[in-house]
């Protein structure tokens, strides 16, 4: 195996990890509950530290790639994930927990921060698009594997401890990959330049992808989170949507190269916005076995937002280097976690107003919630608008 493909392959591991860290720890939050006697509102405070992590690390991340290398961010990854891992395990108390998701949070940061850029540099043009998007496809990938993993330890009265165990196996598989191995050069000294990174990431097109990346990420996180809650209430079974949704994201990654090569990242983009209102609309309107055809439209659309909008940075704004990728997607992760809370306030408000129409029960849960999805239809709408000015305005070679 070839240096670069052994940096590759331990970059999907990298990302499994980070994927087990989020599917399983979710998996194993009643249990930890329970034993632990914590609140809801505790748990959440502990779910909150993976998102934090996770951008902070980001942006660190990207700041010294060039200077301290992409090698050394990796190992700081692997050290902060085993002793993330550990921590969960052994500590038995709330304050250990949150230490222990924000350890894993960081760890995941840093795979994001070594891993976009490495890739990057280390492939050119739409080969380059193809193993970003191949990469990417191991988050969803990982959900589906830790999701099932979790089931099944569940289902066969494994204790939560030995489900955090298997976290650590793809961390110590990307160690092993990695171990020896040289990270490749950035492809031009502007790349490398913290100054000139900087000024990239101030010119007008980048500026409009960090709107952009806000809108995506949150079309794609937000009725993901929710849409469980929310469809568990009108017939559907929500592991079968989270398991068609991830599956569905995973194999359409796996082929993003081809599309990108055929259509640009801005053609992509686009289609996938206009694909994720549907999909989007579909989920709060629809009830029953039309909800596995919302599942559908929203995997189609989603599934190429995140990998393309790193890949539109690394192709057409090139001299913001690791930074500008790193910034990108921590905004996508900041843009998640400030827009939770408000979405969850936008079912309080639809759960008042329907409990005042006279419903209760599922019918008045299913009414909140599929009024809260019916106001989300705006997020992927409005970036229909914005990804139409991006296809005009890079068709006209307005990149700089």
């Amino acid at each position: 195996m070839n240096n670069k493909l052994r940096l590759f392959y331990g970059s999907c591991f990298a990302l499994i990890t980070t994927a087990l860290s989020f599917s399983i720890r979710a998996g194993i939050l009643p249990q930890l509950g329970e034993e632990l006697g914590l609140s809801a509102e505790q748990l959440g405070f502990i779910n909150s530290m993976w998102f934090l992590g996770f951008p902070i690390s980001m942006v660190i991340g990207g700041l010294v790639y060039h200077t301290v290398g992409g090698k050394r961010i990796m190992q700081f990854a692997f050290l902060a994930h085993a002793i993330g891992i550990l921590m969960t395990i052994y500590s038995g108390s709330y304050v250990g927990l949150l230490i222990s998701t924000l350890l894993i949070g960081i760890g995941n940061g840093c795979t994001e921060a070594a891993c976009n850029p490495m890739i990057a540099d280390a492939f050119e043009g739409s080969t380059m698009s193809k193993m970003m998007n191949r990469f990417h496809m191991w988050f969803p990938g990982g959900i589906v594997i830790g999701s099932l993993v979790s089931k099944f330890m569940t289902d066969a009265s494994f204790g939560w401890e030995a489900q955090i165990w298997v976290i650590l196996l793809p961390a110590l598989v990307y160690a092993y990959l990695f171990y020896g191995q040289d990270w490749p050069t950035a492809k031009t000294k502007e790349e490398a330049s913290l100054s000139m990174n900087l000024k990239a990431m101030f010119s007008p097109l980048f500026i409009f992808m960090m709107v952009c990346m806000a809108l995506t990420a949150i079309s794609e996180f937000g009725p993901q989170q929710w849409s469980s809650l929310i469809l568990a209430k009108s017939g559907a079974q929500p592991m079968l949507i989270l398991a068609l949704v991830t599956g569905l994201m995973a194999v359409c990654r796996y082929f993003g190269g081809d599309i990108v090569h055929k259509f640009d990242q801005t053609g992509v983009l686009l289609g996938s916005a206009v694909l994720a209102t549907i999909g989007v609309f579909l989920f709060s309107t629809q009830t029953g076995a039309m909800a596995y055809v919302a599942a559908i439209f929203f995997a189609l659309g989603v599934a190429y937002f995140w990998p393309n909008m790193i890949g539109f940075i690394a192709d057409k704004i090139p001299a913001s280097g690791a930074l500008g990728m790193s910034i990108v997607g921590a905004v996508g992760m900041f843009s998640t976690s400030i827009f939770q809370p408000i979405i969850g306030r936008w079912i309080d408000s639809n759960k008042a107003a329907k409990a005042a129409s006279g419903l209760t029960g599922d019918e008045l849960e299913l009414a909140a919630g599929q009024a809260t999805l019916g106001t989300m239809v705006l997020f992927p709408a409005i970036l229909i608008v914005l990804f139409t000015i991006l296809f005009f305005w890079v068709k006209k070679g307005k990149t700089n």
